[in-house]
This record gives structure tokens, sequence and C-alpha cells, in this order.
């Protein structure tokens, strides 16, 4: 415990000591700068009795397992602190006291990408152990650090202090080092301090070389300060948001310093700024001489040149952005299209953008926006690391590296142990008072920008208690990272893609592609190694094959790859394929791995040792397929050939054996005799041949080609040499070993069993590669006698096989440059053979046959007549078809079709593509169409429904006499009569004008349709045109189609009757309901409600025709048959009632439109049963009555005052327009362009139109603008009409000439004529066509003249309309109606 408390005590005066030096960390060389604040009241630090020495503190190591505990936790609670009142903390240091938070942080994995581990985050220990917290940056040989107090303590590299600058005095009066800024020489630093001063110093000497109090206005802090790459110019950035130029200067021995404003912050605040550095090599570049400044306000983006003088070169604005979000600016050298420019990078929230700036030849900048970066994240922090890397800090602390071109993001990792510093007070600027603006102070919430500082391809971040630096890894320390995280397969990935150039954010690779893939290659050769010893070493020892099996596939097979794509097979085949050999499961699964690799040609050869284990693995391991797989895909140079035959023979593997004897000796023949000794006995035997037995066919075919077996080609210079060798194989009279009674062509014989077709098509091929000399010539007849020789005086052959051959010849005779010669004689055998009536055999087979050969030109060989009459005796009606094709006899042809069995249905759309389709003549046509009508019944008997379709299309005036003929024949036609009737009457888009039927048939399709479609009785009345309307009344009241009867007496006139129809539909469905059971009354009074719909709706049809006592005839009696089964008590009515009641309303409310209320209420009240003192049964129709009364009473008082409320507006506004003076634009005619009052002509008027325009009437006239319509002058602006509406101007003056428009012209000297008086004057139309403008759309009162209309329809309804004149059409098939429920618009003054 006393141990501790020594500890405790040491540890509370290290932080007395430094609260006099509170730590601000500059970290720099020539251009880079970062610092941070830290307040001395963070920490409470008690006193000790006796302080050690400075140098015994200092040097004394830290427990690292201990961290520093707040003793108070409740320090931290700011839920009640003001936000202009503290300075921001980090998202980790909050928590910095939390030991187990830390513990939970630290546990969090680094997001490792494809790429590895790109970046190494690393703890400056030296400088972390003498602070709590600081602000930190780094360069090649100096880091600087700001106090609280005023100091600027300088070490050097390794991390020793050098200087400290100032005293605690000055810093009292100055507040705490707020910015720092070292020139390129490193000689001075500048110091920028909270209250708002700025001093100089030499680095070499330590001397304060300027204190300067007035360079900008005085109450603000120094948020940026920085050098310029010219070491007597420098950039300052205060809270109030201004900058300002800072020019040192040394006039006889006194140093001075003069300041300039650049931009004010009244314009807006600037809270970033960033000047263009070049390096020492890019010095000279041309754009350096401007000496560019980038500027970041809080909203937008300015870049300015200082020299040769101030210029404003870019202004780009940020758009909508989170006013929390901090601006960024980052410049970079970067090489685009073989050139080096500066890049600046912007960015504000989630984008960030890049914008290229190049000088021209001529001295001009441009700036030119290159790809976005569009993030999910929002930047506190962007960082160029090199010109194709940056890395981007989070709201949240985590670090994202991009690779710029890509956009790729290569690793993502969180700095939780950084505890990174806010150094927001400064922005808030509470040395001063708090003087900032808001959104100043609240994009300061999140400002580090002295916290992180880049040098020299490092970052440095500043936390609480530490300082850590960032660097990328150099390409040979990424593969070291994942070869100690045992992760080599990820570690020869990214080796490999080195190797290749495609890795991102390479450091450490120099010298030419040769020299970097020769580093690597070696590099990869050790991991290789050593990954081929660690495999083996982590084999466990015990334990199923199946898991050392599974071991060992997991990793040979990357071993194996990356040696092949390095092109190392000795390495492969020697050291590793060595290494492997020490297992047996390992040189199993090495050998098995080499497959894929050689069958994709990856790997051709194999040292003889590895090959000898390989054949021996497959052969034990009884995979002899894939050993013959690899066998053809190797070198053959490469393998034991007697020992590869010898094992090929004997397992059977025949594609190895023909390949080693064609491409290890060039021998095409050997093989073939060896195999077709074992083929040829099942196959003339008539058996089948198993998969493997198909090659030496399949190798014959090749050759003959010119093809290797089984894959690549022939060298060129063998080809007709191993061409020549197979065909003299191929016509050898005996085999070498046959027997005495062997066939003779034994071989050509094999051949034609094994697949004839097949053959003869390689041989066709062979034959067009036959160059046109003498042997050629020998060789292809020899070839085809031989064929013929073989087959037709051979009867084992089928015929398609025969037909086969015959094709051949036909095709070979067909030629132009034929020089075959074949005996016809034969051609007329194959013939008889093929037509023979006596075998039934395979019909469809020698017919298909007989179709090819003749298609493939041997037609030639045959005497047509002869050729159809055998066709025809053998029932070849395709043969038939093609033959009479030829000959142009269409008509022919539909007894083919109509005979075949097969092909019967295809006649219809023969005959319907002949009589449709261009390209027959009128002549081939007609014979067609004869024969179709001829056979018209067959047709019928073969498919209803397409011969209706068929007679519907072409036969349509001929309907009457087919049907009178299917009669006198008594040919049972009621499908066809059916499928005519639902094609005429009730397809759509068909023209009955087009269709005269005479009565008695359309009678007899309407039965039919009674009969056998009751459904379609109706639809189909409404669409037909032509029929007697007596007799079909008496048809459809035959099969007692009641609502058919009744549309058909509608039409006749007969209403009364029509409604007795539905009356009586409805009594029968009323006493069928009262006769079900319970579970069928939904149904039935389903029934009733639309049986009752229909009676409502004829008599809404016809009660404007009626006069009272007619519309009292139909509507009284519906209603007592509604009522009549209310009267009746009893409880099977009960179940109902209800529903009855509400259709009993409807049928009031509905008749109450034609029917005066009192007559339907003494009618009611004159029933006995009601008269009698029961209307307490009716009193919910009597009350449903009074409420519709005085529901429409409402309405008419409503629509009333709106009609007078609308007649009101219209004429107040209508005397307002007539009222109303027109003021011209200007004095002058706008035709002649002379003004009005110079022109003496007393017939001339001047004419003002509404839009301002002045005219004379007689220049008017001159451009036909004026017409006489009536007696009265009509006028149009003709500058308005011509130039606003091009071409119309004739449209819209005929208009006017038909009294359609209107004329909107004032004329000063008015003529009244004497006409009708329903004529308006120019005045009252102009104020009338004013009138409709206000008021756009349609009135109200059109709206309900509209709606009084459509009760004359047919179709009772609100929305019916009537159809025929334009001029009377509604106003609702208006496709620009619309319905506007708002007051009419008020007038203008």
């Amino acid at each position: 415990c006393l141990s501790v408390l020594e500890r405790q005590k040491k540890r509370h005066l290290k932080f007395q000591i430094w609260a006099q030096v509170r730590e601000l960390f500059y970290i720099f060389d020539a251009k880079y700068l970062l610092f941070c604040l830290i307040d001395d009241k963070e920490f409470d630090i008690p006193q000790v009795d006796t302080p050690p020495t400075l140098e015994s503190i200092l040097n004394e190591t830290d427990d690292e397992e201990e961290s520093f505990i707040l003793e108070d936790p409740f320090l931290l609670n700011i839920d009640n602190t003001d936000t202009h009142s503290y300075d921001t903390s980090s998202v980790a240091s909050s928590d910095s006291g939390d030991r187990t938070h830390l513990k939970r942080k630290k546990k969090l994995p680094d997001s490792l990408s494809l790429h590895g581990s790109v970046i190494r985050l690393s703890l400056l220990k030296g400088i972390s152990a003498q602070i709590v917290s600081a602000a930190v940056s780094a360069a090649s040989n100096l880091i600087a650090v700001g106090t609280s107090h005023g100091l600027a303590l300088i070490f050097d590299q390794n991390q020793a202090l050098r200087l400290c600058l100032g005293s605690t005095a000055v810093g009292a009066q100055y507040g705490a080092v707020s910015a720092l800024s070292i020139n390129n020489d490193c000689s001075r630093l500048l110091c920028g301090f909270a209250k708002g001063q700025i001093t100089m110093w030499d680095l070499a000497s330590g001397k304060l070389l300027r204190s300067i109090t007035d360079a900008h206005p005085p109450g603000t802090a120094i948020l940026h300060i920085k050098f310029t790459d010219d070491p007597t110019l420098a950039i300052c950035n205060d809270s109030g948001g201004s900058v300002f130029e800072l020019s040192f200067k040394r006039v006889m021995g006194v140093r001075t310093c003069e300041s300039r404003c650049l931009f004010s912050g009244s314009k807006g605040e600037v809270c970033c700024i960033e000047p263009l550095h070049a390096k020492l090599e890019l010095r000279d570049h041309p754009i350096t001489q401007y000496s560019l400044l980038a500027m970041a306000s809080l909203t937008k983006i300015l870049v300015i040149g200082l020299k040769p003088s101030l210029k404003v070169w870019m202004t780009f604005p940020y758009g909508r952005m989170d006013p929390s979000s901090v601006p960024l600016l980052a410049w970079h050298f970067v090489a685009v299209q073989n050139s080096v420019n500066p890049m600046l990078a912007f960015c504000r929230g989630d984008v960030v953008h890049f914008l290229l700036v190049k000088r021209d030849d001529t001295g001009a900048i441009h700036v030119t926006k290159q790809r976005q970066l569009h993030l999910h994240y929002d930047l506190i922090n962007f960082t160029w690391i090199n010109s194709r890397t940056a890395v981007l800090l989070d709201s949240v602390e985590k670090l994202h590296v991009i690779d710029r071109q890509t956009q790729e993001e290569l690793e993502t990792i969180e700095i939780p142990e950084v505890q990174l510093v806010y150094n927001s007070s400064h922005f808030k600027s509470l040395a001063t008072g708090g003087n900032v603006s808001e959104a100043l102070a609240l994009v300061g919430e999140k400002a580090c920008y002295q916290s992180i500082s880049s040098c020299g391809g490092q970052i440095f971040y500043l936390g609480t208690k530490s300082v850590h630096v960032m660097t990328l890894r150099s390409w040979r320390e990424r593969v070291d990272h994942l070869l100690k995280q045992e992760r080599l397969t990820d570690a020869l990935a990214l080796a490999w893609s080195f190797y290749e150039g495609k890795a991102k954010a390479v450091v450490g690779l120099s010298g030419d592609t040769s020299k970097r893939k020769a580093v690597i290659a070696d590099r990869m050769v050790e991991i290789l190694l050593h990954y081929a010893d660690r495999t083996l070493k982590k084999c466990p020892d015990q334990g199923k094959i199946q898991v050392m099996e599974q071991h060992f596939q997991d990793v040979v097979p990357v071993i194996v790859d990356y040696c092949l794509l390095l092109q190392r097979t000795d390495l492969l085949f020697n050291q590793i394929y060595d290494k492997m050999s020490e297992n047996s499961v390992a040189k199993g699964i090495f050998l098995e791995c080499l497959e894929p690799y050689i069958l994709s040609d990856k790997l051709m050869g194999i040292t003889a040792q590895v090959m000898k284990d390989l054949l021996l693995h497959f052969q034990d391991k009884n995979r002899l397929e894939n050993l013959e797989a690899c066998i053809v895909h190797m070198d053959v140079t490469s393998l034991d050939i007697q020992q590869v035959v010898l094992l090929c023979w004997e397992n059977h593997l025949y594609d190895a054996m023909i390949y080693v004897y064609n491409s290890g000796m060039n021998d095409f023949i050997s093989p073939m005799e060896k195999l077709f000794k074992v083929i040829a006995p099942p196959l003339n035997a008539g058996k089948s041949l198993t998969g493997t037995e198909f090659f030496p066919f399949k190798g014959f075919y090749c050759c003959l080609a010119g093809r290797a077996y089984p894959l690549g080609d022939i060298p060129e210079d063998l080809v007709p040499l191993v061409k020549n060798q197979v065909f003299e194989f191929l016509i050898r009279l005996h085999s070498a070993e046959g027997s005495v009674d062997e066939e003779v062509y034994p071989y050509v014989r094999t051949l034609l069993h094994f697949d004839t077709r097949e053959f003869l098509n390689v041989l066709a091929l062979t034959f067009e590669d036959f160059k046109n000399d003498k042997q050629a010539v020998e060789y292809q007849q020899r070839i085809v006698d031989i064929l013929l020789k073989v087959m037709v005086e051979n009867s084992d052959f089928t015929p398609s096989q025969v037909g086969c051959l015959f094709t051949f010849l036909a095709r070979q005779l067909a030629k132009p440059n034929n020089t075959l010669f074949v005996n016809r004689t034969l051609f007329d055998q194959v013939l008889e053979f093929l037509c023979s009536p006596d075998d039934d055999s395979r019909h469809s087979e020698r017919q298909q046959v007989l179709l090819e050969l003749l298609q493939a030109g041997g037609i030639v060989q045959f005497e047509e007549s002869r050729l159809i009459q055998m066709a025809e005796k053998a029932e070849f009606y395709q043969i038939c078809e093609f033959m009479y094709e030829r000959e142009l006899r269409y008509d022919k042809i539909i007894g083919c079709y109509l005979h075949d069995p097969v092909r019967k249905e295809e006649v219809f759309n023969y005959i319907h593509n002949i009589l449709s389709m261009p390209g027959y003549s009128a002549e081939e046509k007609q014979s067609v169409w004869q024969k179709a009508l001829e056979h018209i019944e067959e047709l019928l008997l073969l498919s209803p429904c397409k011969a209706a379709d068929l007679v519907a299309i072409h036969f349509s005036e001929q309907i009457e006499s087919i049907i009178t003929n299917l009669q006198v024949n008594q040919t049972s036609g009621l499908e066809f009569d059916l499928s005519l009737l639902r094609l005429f009457y009730s397809r759509e888009g068909i023209n009955q004008d087009l269709i005269h039927l005479p009565p008695g048939i359309t009678e007899q399709f309407i039965e039919l349709l009674c009969q056998y479609s009751p459904d379609q009785v109706l639809e189909t009345l409404k669409v037909l045109e032509y029929c007697r309307l007596e007799e079909t009344i008496q048809i459809t009241q035959k099969h007692q189609l009641h609502e058919a009867s009744s549309y058909l007496l509608e039409k006749k006139g007969d209403i009364h009757g029509a409604f007795l129809v539905m009356l009586e539909v409805h009594n029968l469905c009323y006493v069928s309901h009262t006769g079900e059971e319970n579970e069928a009354e939904l149904p039935l009074l389903e029934n009733i409600e639309d049986t009752l719909m229909k009676t409502i709706a004829l008599c809404q049809r016809n009660s404007h025709n009626l006069d009272q006592q007619q519309r009292e005839a139909l509507w009284f009696p519906l209603l007592e048959a509604m009522m009549s089964p209310q009267k009746l008590s009893g409880s099977s009515q009960c179940r109902y009632s209800e529903s009855l009641k509400s259709l009993t309303m409807q049928v009031l409310n509905n008749m109450a439109a034609f029917i005066a209320l009192p007559s339907i209420l003494q009618r009611i009240l004159q029933d006995p049963v009601y008269g009698k003192g029961k209307l307490g049964e009716i009193q919910g129709l009597v009350l449903g009555m009074l409420d519709t009364f005085n529901y429409e009473q409402t309405l008419l008082e409503t629509t009333t005052n709106l009609l007078n409320h609308d007649l009101h507006w219209s004429l107040c506004n209508l005397r307002a327009s007539v009222t109303r003076g027109l003021t011209p634009k200007q004095d002058y005619c706008c035709i002649c362009l002379q003004q009005y009052k110079r022109r003496q002509e007393t017939a001339d008027e001047i004419i003002v139109f509404s839009c301002g325009h002045l005219y004379h009437s007689l220049c008017l006239l001159s451009k036909e603008c004026g017409t006489v319509t009536k007696g009265l002058m009509r006028w149009m602006c003709y500058k308005c009409n011509s130039s606003n509406k091009g071409g119309k101007l004739s449209e819209n003056f005929s208009e006017l000439k038909k009294g359609m428009g209107a004329s909107l012209a004032q004329v000063s000297n008015i003529k009244i004529f004497q006409g009708s008086e329903s004529l308006l004057d120019p005045q009252q139309i102009q104020a009338f066509d004013q009138l409709c403008r206000l008021n756009r759309g349609t009135s109200r009162l059109a709206l309900l003249t509209e709606l009084s209309r459509g009760h004359g329809g047919e179709k009772h309804g609100l929305l019916s309309v009537s159809h025929g004149d334009p001029a009377t059409s509604s106003v609702f098939q208006n496709e620009n109606f619309k319905l506007h429920l708002a007051p009419p618009p008020l007038a203008e003054d």
C-alpha cells in the first residue's frame, strides 16, 4: 500500500510540474504544424510533502498497466453545460478514466481488408511518458510543443528537449499558444496566442525577434498561422473569421511586420486556411510563383493567389451542409496525364471534392473538377500521406485509408487508445470572453485541426495522455504482418498483388518492373517453403484420415497455384515435392492437385519421377478416367511411352493411347487397326457399343478432318499425308489378320454400321478439301463405288441408312464441278425400296429419307410422274406435297393434308396462308379457294371452330349456301353454327354492315343458342341488328328466356309487356325463395335483388317518354310486388324481412323521381291492409320517403343559392369589365409605326386591344385582321396572334369569321349597326371574354344543365352522356375537366 501511495504522489508531482508547461506539441519540418491547448483546470492535482527532482521524475518509468483514474467521475457530466463554455473532448477521452472501457476498446480488431494491414499506429513512448495530454506534430528532426502557459518547447528527433521559448509571465499576458508555424529552412518559429498576439522566434539562438499585437482586430484568438514558401510571408486566421497576410521586413536594422486583410469575417467566417507548399524538387514548378492559398469559410471554398498581385482564382459553394460539420483543406502535388500539378482536396460532411489546378501557356490558372468521393460518414480530418493515398478520420474516430484513383477503401481501424484532443476552445474564443458567432462555435465542436499533423509520410495524433504516429507499412511489413498472424494464404495473395502491380498504397519497392518482381518472387519463395514446412508440422498426428486429407487440401493447392504463377516448376517438383513426399497423405493430395492445372494446360511438363508417381497414384485410386484426361494434356516428351501405352491398353484408355501414338510417334493407323479388332465383331453382330468404344471412330473422323484426337491440330505439313494414310486404311479389302469368311471392306462396313450419317458427313467435308486433281477424283469415285457395293448389295442396312447414302450421293452429284458417276438405275432401285407398299414398317422413316433425298437434289434422278404415282401409292403425302408445290398445284396439296392423319389439323393454316399471303397469283388462289369450298364438310367435321374462322374470313358471302348444303346433306352443323354465331355476333371489331344473313338463318342461330347456350342469347341480341322481332320473341318465349323476351319487347316498343315479363320473373324468384331451406337463402336473395335492379332500370329508361298514367302503371305494380310479401306473417318471412324492406326503399327512392309523393302515399293508404290502421309496418318506408324529400328540398335550396351567387358575381364582373378603359402601351400603330395623331384619313379609326397594342383600322384591314359578322366589325390583334401563335393566325381568324372568336378591341369611333338585339357590341364581347378568363373551368350552371340533360339517355345516372354530335357532347367527356371546389375568383379593382 505504501509503494502504491508513493507512486501516486510522484505522479501527482509530475502533473504539478508539467502544469507549468501544459503542452502544445508541434513536430515540424519546413511546412508541417499541429497544436492543441490543454486546460489547467482539467485535473485537480494535490500537493506532496517532499518534491523529488525534475530529473528523477522525467526519467521515471511509468507502470503501463496502471492508468489514470478520475477521483470524481461526475466532473465530466456536461449535460447542463453551455456549448460555449467548454472544450470538446474526444469520443474516447471522455471514457479515459474507465479502465474497463479501455480494455473493451483494445479488444476491437483492426478491420483488415484484402490489402492487408496498410497502416501502422505506434505510440511515441518518450514523449507520452512526459505528458498527460498534448498536441503533437512530427518532422524529420524537431518536435515543437505549445503550452497553455504561453511556452513553446522544442524537442529533437530523439524526443529530447532543446529549447523552451517564452515565459510564464508572457503566457499570463498572451494566454495559451494557439497556433505555430515554421518556415522552410527551419530558422524561424511563429507563435499565435489565444488572446490574439503573435511572436516570432529564432530557432538557432532561441531569441525573440518580433512581438506583433496589431496584425488583426483585438479580442480574437489566432486559429491558424502558417508560413508560405516565401519566408517573409505568412498567413493568419483569427476567431473573427478574418484572414490576414503578414509581410516581414527589416529596415535599418529594425524588424517590422505589415498586415493586409485578405478576407473579412463580416463577409463570411473563414475557419480553415491552407497555403500551397512545394517540395524542394518542385520549387521550380511554374504554379509556385503565384503563392496559392486555399480558404474555407462556412459557406464556400476560395482559392486566391498572393503573387504577383492578389487575385481570386476560384470560388466553390458547399451547397446544403450540416452546420456542425468541419471544413477541411489539403494540398498535394499529383501526377495526372503525364504532368505533375497541385490537387486540392476539400470536404465538409461526407463528400470529398478534388480540384486539379493547372497553369496554361498564357499564365492563367485553370481549376478542373475531378471525380468526387462520396462517403457514408462525416469527416473531421483529411490528410494526404502520398499522392495516391489519403487518410480520413470520421466523427466517431475511425481511420479510413483511401486510394485516390480507385476510391477504394484499403483499411479501416478504430483509434480509441489515442483519446484524441479537440481544440475547440479557441474556436469559441474562451480566452477573450467567447465573442464568436454561434456558427463558428458549432463548427469548433469537432475541430481538431491542431491535433493531427502529417510529415514525410507520417501522421501524428495527439491524445489526452499520449502521442501516436501513423505510417504506411512497407510492402514487406504488410506481408510479414499477415505472417505473424499465421495468415499465410492472405500473405501470398497480398504478395502476388505486389508482383502484378495491382496493390494499393505500396511503399518500399523501387527500381524497374523486373527488379521489383524478382525481389517479390524471392520473398514469395521463402513464404512457400515456410508454408510447406508449417503444413507438415501442423498436420494432426492422430484421428480420421479424412481430417488429414482436409488439412492438406486446404493448403497444397495454394502452394501449387503460386508456384505455377511464379513459373517455378523447379521449386514445385524438387524442394516442395520432396517435402510433401515425407507424408503419404500430403503426397497423394499434391499429385491430385496437379490434375486441374494439367487439364487447363497450365502445367505441360512434369519430371519423370513425378509423372511416374502420378500414374501409380491414379492407378491405385482407380481414377483411370482422370488419368487419361491428364495424359492427353501432357507433353509427350515427359512420358514413358512404353509404360503409358501398356497402361492404356490394359485399362482400355483408348483416348490416351491414340494421343500417345499420334503425338509421340506420328502414327495414325496402328491404334485404329488395334481398336477395330476389338470393336468390329460386336458391332457387326448388332450389339450396342459402350462409351469407351466410340473413341476410335472419333479419332478416325478427326483425322479425316485434319484435327488431332482428342484435342489440338495435326501439323499442317502432315495433314495431306495423314488423310491419304487414313483413306488407304479405310478402303482396304481385308484387314491384316482377317478370317477367311470376313466380308470385303470391313472398315467401311464397320463405320457405316456405327453411324452412317456422321460418317457420310465427314466424307462430304473431306471431299470439299480435296484438290481437283486426278488422284483426288480417283479417291472419291473409288470410295463411292465401295459405299454402293457395301450398302446396296447388302440387306442388313435400314432404309434410313440407305437413304442417307443416296442423299449424300445426290448432294455430291448436284455440285457444279461434280466428277462422280453413279448409275441412275441405282436411284430407281432405291425409290422402289423406299416406296415398297408391301413393307408397312418404318413408314415415316422411309418417307423422311426420300424427302431428304429429293431436297438434296436427287429429284433430277427420277421421273416426276412416276415419283408422284409411287408416292401416292405408298401414302407418302409429304412427298406428294413437295412435288405438287414444284408444279404450283396448290389445290392438290389440300387433299394431301386431309389424307395425312398426322398433319390434318395443319390444313386450316395452309388454306389461310395461301389465300391471304402475297406471292400467289389470282388463279392459284382461286383454285385453292374452290378446293377448300368443296371440302368444307370435311373441314367442318375435322374442327368446327377452325372451320368457322376460315369461313368467316374467306367465305363470308357463301355462308347461306354452306348452311343450306349442310341442311340438305343432314350434316350435324351445331358446333359450326354456334362458332359462326360467336364469331359474327360476339367478337369485337367485326363490322356488322358487312354481314347480311337471311332472317331464317339468323333465327336458326338464335334457337340453337337458346337450346345449348342460353346465357349468350341476351348479349347476342344486343349485338345483332338484323332479325325479325316477332319471330325472335316467339323463340325466346318458347324457351322461357324472360330477360331476352323483355329486351325484345322493349326494343319493339311494348314497354308494358316488357315490364310484365320482368315482373313475372321477380315473382317467380320470390316464390322460389319462400320455398327454399335456410342454407339457400342468400343466393336467392341475390337473384331477387338482381331481377329487381333490372326491372327498375327498365322503368327508369322508359319513364321519360311516358305520361303520368303510364308511369303509374309501371311503378305501382312493382311497389305492390315488393310490399305484398311483407303483409304476410310467419317466422319464415322474418328471416328476410329486413332485406325486403331495404329493396322496397330502393323502389320508392327511384320512383319518387317520376311519381309525385302525394300519389305514392295515397296509393299506400288505399291498400285495405294499411287503410285499417296497420301503418306500423310501413312506418320505416314513409319516414324514409320524408327524409328523401327533406334532402332533395335542401339540395334544391342550396343549388338555387349557388346559382344566384354565380349570377350576381358574373354580372358584377361583366359590368366592371365593360366600363373599364384600356391603356395603350405606345402612341403609334404597331403595324405602320406612325403616331396615331398624324394620320388624317377621316375613315380611319383607332383600335386599342386589351393587350395594350394600338392599330389603325386600315392597317388591320390590310393584314386581314378584321371582318364583318352579322353587321358588326370584329377585330383581332395582329401582333399577339402572329408572333405568339405563329401559323395559328389564319385558324383563329377563320373561327372569328364563323362567329366563334371574340374581339378584344375598343374603337375610338364605334359605329352601332342595327341588327339583332342578341348581338353584343365589341366592348361587351371583350368584357365577357375577360370574365371567362377569370372563371377558368366549367361554370356551375353548365354542370347542372349537363346533369339534367343526362336524364334523357337510355341509362339513368349522373355521368350519363349523349354520344354523337360533338356540339352536344358532355363536358364530363373532356379529359381536362376538373371540378373546382372553391368560390369563384374576385374581380380585379
